[in-house]
């Protein structure tokens, strides 16, 4: 059996190095609440069957994972304090903490893991996730074996941040649906951080776990979680001091406005894993974008450098395809559909959609996320009078909370949506999902919303998900972008250019590779 070698081995072929660590002003101090505003409304509080912001941020204080990893994407002991791989990369065995217990005082067993990791299986949107798992023994209560049919390269990362929550098989093993249990919205974990409240769309609160399984942490008393309508009003209650934290700060002027403050720090670090990608994503069965020539027309239709310098002040880059600039899985050479308002005329033609009255040649609907004014229905209001230029009749279509609007893409009831999606650190977690044929899961959100299916796509996915050479990963990766691309089921936009705005009083701010999707049992108030 291969120890901590092997993790080290398989984060240098998977991930880039990131960012220096956190180095300490101080001695961290006990007490205090942490207040973290946002605008994304949680539908509830389980990230085994929910993915996206507004669940992973409370999620990873609520519940542990099996693994942690730092700002150097080294992995760390947390709910296990040590694991080891066989030989063939078919297998890891973890090892338990022996002092770890559920909020409510029921010791973590193997069980638990294995009834936590099959449940993410059946139910998370991220198939691809734990596809590989074909089963995790348990050999004794403080040891679970997890075995693959395959290499599997991305595993490590996927049993962290939000992605692996171990939750409590005694509470939600009770044979009720797991999507719809009472307990998501009231859950025990066994994270630094309880359950108190939650008003949905409201605020979240959380208390300091006095039992946590890490001695002396963790150092804060509380953790707020506060809802706010729009970024601007965010933005704004950062620039007041009613906040002390602001994660996934996105919007430009926002971000300029906060760096004036001299309370403030605002830091671009902790989302080196996301890779968030900003794109418009189309309906393959939609009666015309079912055609992909007109996806194409679509995508020439836009000027991507419009976007980033004249409607996001030039602080973004360009998203040319699945994989965001930066990894080391980024496929430099795919088409990138440069601004031609002729070729995307010249294709609508071929695909037999000629202009009819009104220069017109048939009408779409745009759905965007609601509360990220700039990067989303800003830009798809630059869209409506782009795409009109080559005859498609655009209407936005407005969501008045993110849940509807969730509902709408996941529900497949869409032409086209603006949407931002994430990586996740590698493929294997946040890109295969997108396109993999049997992820076609209408009513879940970030699946393949898009009923997008290429055979051979499927292929080199799946076969770069379970090789474990580099190069060869990367040269598998670089064609199926390729062919995805020149399908566009998505017109890729820009990368979002996210940061984490923080009070001076905050010391251990989250800056690891999940940021505050990452337990915060070490941030203190100064």
């Amino acid at each position: 059996m291969r120890t901590i070698g092997f993790m080290a081995i398989a984060a240098a072929m998977l991930l880039m190095a990131g960012t220096s660590a956190v180095t300490r002003a101080d001695e961290p101090k006990n007490g205090g609440t942490l207040v973290i505003g946002t605008t994304q409304k949680a539908r509830h509080l389980n990230p085994a069957v929910q993915s996206g912001i507004a669940t992973a941020v409370p999620g990873t204080q609520i519940f542990a994972t099996p693994l942690r990893f730092d700002a150097n994407w080294v992995p760390h002991p947390y709910l296990a304090e040590s694991w080891s791989v066989s030989d063939d990369g078919k297998s890891i065995t973890l090892k338990l903490r022996a002092n770890a217990r559920f909020h409510d005082g029921v010791p973590i067993t193997s069980e638990d893991v294995a009834f936590s990791l099959q449940t993410v299986k059946d139910n998370h949107p991220f198939k691809s996730m734990f596809a590989p798992v074909t089963s995790v023994v348990t050999p004794d209560p403080l040891t679970a074996v997890i075995n693959f049919d395959k290499p599997h390269p991305a595993a490590f990362l996927a049993m962290s941040s939000a992605l692996l929550p171990i939750i409590p098989k005694h509470i939600y093993g009770d044979g009720q649906d797991i999507k719809t249990h009472p307990a998501n919205s009231a859950p025990v974990g066994s994270g630094p951080f309880k359950f108190v409240e939650y008003k949905p769309g409201e605020y979240i609160i959380l208390e300091k776990n006095p039992d946590y399984f890490i001695k002396d942490r963790p150092y804060l008393d509380k953790i707020i979680i506060k809802n706010y309508k729009d970024p601007t009003s965010l933005a704004l209650a950062m620039d007041k001091g009613e906040i002390n934290m602001y994660p996934f700060l996105a919007p430009t002027k926002d971000i300029a406005r906060l760096k004036k403050n001299d309370k403030i720090i605002v830091t671009d670090k902790g989302y080196e894993a996301v890779g968030p990608i900003n794109w418009l994503a189309f309906n393959t069965e939609n009666q015309y974008l079912k055609d992909k020539r007109v996806r194409q027309a679509i995508a020439y239709a836009m000027d991507r450098d419009f976007i980033i310098k004249a409607l996001l002040g030039g602080e973004s880059k360009a998203a040319t395809g699945p994989v965001a600039p930066g990894s080391p899985f980024y496929a430099p050479n795919v088409q990138k559909y440069d601004v031609n308002l002729d070729k995307a005329n010249a294709l609508l033609d071929e695909a037999g959609f000629p202009k009819g009255d009104g220069d017109m040649r048939f009408k779409l609907t745009i759905d965007y996320i609601p509360g990220s004014a700039e990067l989303q229905k800003g830009v798809a209001e630059y869209l409506k009078s782009q795409l009109k230029k080559v005859g498609i009749d655009v209407e936005l279509r407005a969501s008045p909370d993110f849940p509807t609007w969730a509902k709408r893409v996941g529900g497949h009831d869409f032409d086209m949506t603006m949407d931002i999606v994430f990586n996740w650190g590698d493929p294997v977690i946040g890109v295969h999902r997108t396109y993999l044929c049997d992820n076609i899961k209408k009513g879940v959100i970030w699946s393949n919303t898009q009923s997008y299916c290429n055979k051979e796509v499927d292929a080199l996915l799946n076969e770069a998900g379970s090789e474990l050479d580099q190069a060869k990963r990367i040269a598998l990766y670089n064609k199926a972008q390729e062919i995805i691309v020149e399908d566009a089921p998505i017109a890729f936009i820009n990368v979002l250019p996210y940061h984490t705005a923080y009070s001076k009083t905050i010391g251990n701010p989250p800056l690891t590779i999940w940021g505050t999707m990452a337990p915060l049992d070490e941030v203190y108030i100064k």
